[in-house]
């Protein structure tokens, strides 16, 4: 796709976030921000606006990706210099990490990326990261809980989702490494724990609430799947080991996977079952935020169910311009019309691009720019969509539209020179976050009694061999030489390992989990 056929979609992007700034988030139609007591109360949806400004926040890292540097180093003053976040007003400790503080931290590594090159933002003095340590310290007391994991909305819930308590290590993991204060990580893995020691043990499936004074599963809670509730948990637990070397996430996921395979895959479909009794389904319908779940099995290296499921999708959109909120199984009908303009069926078809190479996807991508541009787009940003089969609009453009969807289409076209930054050093987040995968060379001392090593990885193997092995594993992700016929990795590792053993004579005992 021509750069030049995204171009007016850029340029809507930077008016959007013009007149979204200061409030919260865009009001597209009416060309204003949302100001969170100003406008009719919408309930939960509310939550997520904290009065700091959260589209600018959440968007920052995009500037850097599309290649706007000035506007990044402006955007980042008006942050440091206009933002509090002291503000009285409960929110959702799961939106408010993965966008606010998870936007602060990505922000704060491309300031500090540009600041090191000496270039561009030689006046800033680590201002986003205390704003990060801040936010932080006022996350935690939602930790404060009997179990252990955290809750919905400081001091308002006795439930929380799967997603809530499984969705803050990747941030709370950087913001300890990046700050050098303990605190965050240690809460946010003894959270994953929990929900680990808690899966159903036969069947090896979590459900999609807790109860966060009992541990126990609540009665709508026992549903399993990999769509809402659920679906940021799965991830979390794949690519906290990409970013934090620690196996043992990994061979959580993969475990959780093998029974997402045999209980809930039924390629191209994804089902909802009953955590007790996983062969049992709860549900008719699918919902649309498993549409991430072909890019996380990219990442696990499974291809044909992700082409699959993805391809089903893509089926939908061409029938309905966009993906539903809600899709029934039969006949993949759709059940809630709505769309919010999610990113997550891009976030899949840029990860099946990386890994295939098949322009297949960009022509998919292409689908994606063309629908936004015609039936999303307004004069004052882009609105979401009322009703897929009316067309209609709604005033409301959330701030993940901006942090997300504009990301992956761009990364999507173009190629690894025209980006100001090497995006194979970072992980994204949920929210589409970059952290730098150099995060897990930094093992913190309060790792030791945890017995995983950094320290022992780089003995056995030598400064060097260390290095070339963690870089080995991101390249492995998308690579897709290393992809055989099936879909799947032939654990490259092991030839490297090999190789290492003849050429310098070394013995690498290293955690290495196989395809099969």
């Amino acid at each position: 796709l021509d750069k030049r056929q995204i171009l007016p979609g850029t340029l809507t992007f930077l008016k959007a976030l013009k007149y979204a700034y200061p409030a919260d988030e865009l009001m597209p139609l009416s060309c204003k921000g949302r100001v969170r007591g100003q406008e009719p109360n919408r309930g939960d949806i509310d939550e997520s606006l904290g009065k700091f400004s959260l589209t600018l926040i959440d968007t920052l890292d995009t500037l850097v990706v599309l290649n706007k540097l000035d506007e990044f180093e402006e955007a980042v003053r008006k942050v440091v210099r206009d933002i509090r976040l002291d503000n009285d007003v409960v929110v959702s400790v799961f939106e408010t990490n993965i966008r606010v503080l998870g936007g602060l931290l990505g922000a704060h590594v491309m300031a500090d990326l540009f600041r090191q090159q000496g270039e561009r933002m030689q006046w800033y003095r680590d201002e986003l990261l205390h704003m990060a340590k801040d936010l932080g310290h006022r996350l935690l007391p939602a930790f404060n809980t009997t179990i252990l994991n955290p809750l919905s909305r400081i001091g308002t819930e006795t439930d929380t989702c799967t997603a809530c308590a499984g969705t803050m290590i990747l941030e709370f993991a950087a913001l300890s490494r990046l700050s050098g204060d303990s605190v965050f990580e240690k809460h946010a893995r003894k959270a994953l724990d929990v929900l680990w020691n808690r899966r159903q043990k036969e069947s090896d499936l979590v459900g999609t609430v807790i109860n966060i004074h009992n541990g126990e599963w609540i009665r709508r809670g026992k549903n399993s799947g990999v769509g809402a509730g659920i679906d940021s948990y799965y991830e979390y637990l794949m690519k906290a080991y990409i970013l934090l070397g620690d196996h043992v996430f990994l061979e959580r996921f993969n475990i959780h996977y093998n029974a997402i395979m045999k209980y809930i895959s039924q390629p191209p479909l994804l089902l909802n079952v009953h955590m007790h009794n996983p062969t049992v389904s709860v549900r008719s319908w699918m919902d649309s935020l498993l549409a991430f779940f072909p890019g996380l099995q990219v990442l696990r290296g499974d291809l044909k169910p992700a082409i699959e499921t993805h391809e089903m999708l893509y089926q939908v959109t061409k029938q309905h311009k966009f993906l539903p909120e809600v899709l029934l199984y039969i006949n993949i009908l759709f059940h809630w019309g709505q769309h919010l303009l999610r990113p997550e069926f891009a976030e899949s078809t840029y990860y099946l691009y990386k890994a295939t190479g098949d322009h297949y996807y960009l022509r998919v991508g292409q689908s994606i720019v063309e629908k936004l541009n015609v039936y999303a787009r307004v004069p004052c940003g882009f609105a979401a969509v009322q009703d897929v089969r009316t067309g209609t609009h709604e005033d409301r453009m959330d701030s993940f539209f901006l942090a997300e969807m504009f990301k992956y289409l761009y990364l999507l076209f173009s190629e690894k020179s025209q980006l100001p930054i090497n995006i194979d050093d970072y992980v994204f987040t949920t929210e589409a976050h970059l952290l730098p995968v150099s995060l897990s060379t930094k093992q913190p001392p309060w790792l030791n009694n945890l017995g995983f090593s950094i320290e022992l990885v780089k003995k056995q193997t030598g400064n060097t061999l260390f290095s070339l092995y963690h870089h080995v594993i991101i390249q492995c992700l998308f690579n897709s030489s290393l992809c055989s016929s099936k879909g799947t990795f032939p654990c490259p590792l092991l030839l490297l390992l090999s190789f290492c053993k003849r050429q310098h004579k070394v013995t690498c005992n290293l955690p290495i989990v196989h395809s099969s």
